[in-house]
């Protein structure tokens, strides 16, 4: 089991209610991690005001500001590295991460979708599952792979979708879920209890025959 808190950056595009989550768990001592990095796509992403009043470092990586979005990503990494994250969170990021950038990446990545993956990924989930008429959606905490939502999962929790339900009104109720479900998933890798393949490690060593 890890004794240290797990040095994690974050990525966020905008509010950044889920970054701001983490830092009130980690300056309480409930989460053993130490928010070390918190990078935008935006300039004005609130989530930036946010990590700078926790004094976490920050830095915006604009798309415009670089000639292609694997230029723009090796920087990301270079950072990221350079920090020495060992966990990277993706806290409502609105890019897909590159091939090159997954792949390397020395830390797990892990992201949180609002919906039941693999059903509705990509974005607007909420809306997607209105527009198809499910009674349950929900969100699910996945490690980030080269593809689109499609990563080992992590945890699940379902959430009754209501007759009177609007685009906004589902998202509220699905992001109360997310402020439990995302830290739960990062307290079990952060202590050293699940692989980055998705499995607990107990689950591995009940099944290795020793």
């Amino acid at each position: 089991m890890r004794t240290l808190p797990m040095r994690t950056g974050v990525l966020a595009s905008g509010r950044g209610s889920n970054l701001q989550m983490f830092i009130d768990l980690a300056q309480k001592g409930e989460l053993p991690i130490e928010l070390v990095a918190v990078g935008s796509d935006q300039a004005g992403a609130q989530a930036l005001a946010r990590a700078r009043s926790a004094g976490i470092p920050v830095r915006v990586f604009t798309p415009a500001d670089y000639p292609s979005p694997h230029t723009r990503e090796e920087s990301l990494l270079t950072w990221l590295q350079e920090r020495q994250v060992e966990l990277l969170l993706l806290a409502g990021y609105m890019r897909i991460l590159g091939e090159r950038f997954v792949q390397g990446a020395d830390f797990p990545i892990l992201n949180i979708h609002p919906s039941l993956l693999p059903a509705f990924p990509g974005l607007h989930a909420q809306r997607q599952a209105l527009d198809y008429g499910v009674k349950v959606s929900g969100c699910t905490v996945h490690f980030v792979d080269e593809g689109l939502d499609s990563g080992p999962i992590i945890a699940q929790e379902a959430v009754p979708v209501l007759p009177q339900d609007t685009e906004e009104t589902l998202s509220a109720r699905i992001l109360t879920v997310e402020h439990r479900l995302y830290p739960e998933a990062v307290r079990l890798l952060a202590s050293g209890q699940l692989e980055r393949s998705g499995r607990r490690v107990a689950e591995r060593k009940s099944g290795s025959g020793h």
